[in-house]
């Protein structure tokens, strides 16, 4: 899937989506879509309400790849309008608080009797249904809630907010989107449409399945910054270099790290500590010295490439002009 498609192309080229206005895994989830081929329009608020972070519409890029039109969804007009618009539709995508959608009368009772074939996509934070489901929120409280949040950060150190990734994007875009392309699936069979209704809980606390059987089988601490991949290994970190940018490494399994002492020109009987926990601070210190010595670039190009499980620590700047993302075109213009 490339980041544009030309018009008609992708594999959900001829499927058309209504998508109501709305931000983060509702926007996600619509692009993701047209990414794929889909033919996306979006219905904006005539009279725009502040929401989200604010900025000129050409730098919110998860709008990109459809069209849009205003409407205001409180006058009758406009709610029938977009039932006429649904009568054609393959899916829709609503991101509003429970309840909003079928007090405008463009809930899925209405607009599933308008279009049995419709698959009716919604994302909320809290769900649908539960104490919480009506209060406001965002992705730091979402993954809260599902024990993620604990689970991200260094050793005697705060819990980390990852971003919007895991929650809003990931749990709640991602998961709207795969849940859509299910329903689309199962409707080629049944000839029916039906509910889609994701929320940020539901997909964060999905997305930490195997952390809960790690921590089941009594492989995953509670103290975060302690396990093999959350900083608690000294062979799964970053590391700062002379230059004060960072490297990454992950060689979790002996002979990937065997060849890491060897390219780093580090003893070769370190290779033993990585399996004694209580040698850990002292191998994070040899790491630390030796990344220490040269600058990120001078590793990078000594590192990248080979089995060493190495990456350089690129900024949002860099990232594009990388020469593997540049050969992925990862990233267009």
């Amino acid at each position: 899937m490339s980041a544009q498609q030309a018009p008609g192309a992708g594999a959900l080229a001829g499927v058309t989506v209504i998508e109501l206005e709305g931000i983060g895994p509702a926007p996600m989830a619509a692009m993701l879509l047209a990414d794929m081929g889909a033919t996306v329009l979006r219905i904006q608020r005539r009279d725009p309400v502040e929401q989200g972070i604010q900025r000129e519409p050409r730098f919110n890029l998860l709008l990109r790849n459809r069209t849009s039109i205003e409407l205001d969804l409180k006058r009758p007009e406009s709610a029938a309008l977009v039932l006429d618009l649904v009568e054609s539709a393959d899916a829709l995508i609503e991101g509003f608080r429970p309840g909003v959608m079928e007090r405008l009368g463009l809930g899925p009772d209405a607009c599933l009797a308008r279009n049995p074939r419709l698959v009716y996509g919604r994302v909320t934070g809290w769900g649908q249904s539960g104490p919480l489901a009506q209060s406001a929120g965002h992705d730091i409280n979402y993954l809260a809630i599902t024990g993620a949040l604990d689970a991200i950060g260094r050793q005697g150190q705060p819990p980390t907010p990852p971003l919007a990734l895991l929650g809003d994007f990931a749990g709640g875009g991602l998961y709207l989107a795969l849940g859509i392309l299910a329903a689309l699936i199962e409707r080629a069979r049944s000839g029916l449409g039906q509910v889609v209704d994701a929320a940020m809980v539901d997909g964060a606390a999905s997305l930490s399945t195997a952390f809960h059987g790690l921590a089941a089988a009594g492989m995953w601490r509670a103290e975060r910054g302690t396990n093999l991949i959350d900083s608690g290994a000294p062979f799964y970190d970053v590391y700062a270099c002379r230059d004060g940018r960072y490297v990454s490494i992950g060689p979790l399994e002996a002979k990937f790290f065997k060849q890491l002492l060897t390219l780093l020109e580090l003893p070769p009987e370190l290779a033993g500590w990585q399996s004694d926990r209580a040698r850990w601070p002292a191998l994070r210190e040899q790491l630390a010295q030796a990344f220490a010595a040269r600058s990120r670039d001078e590793w990078t190009a000594r590192l990248e490439g080979t089995d060493a499980c190495f990456a350089p620590v690129l900024n949002f700047d860099e990232a594009p002009n990388h020469p593997h993302l540049r050969a992925r075109h990862v990233y267009r213009g």
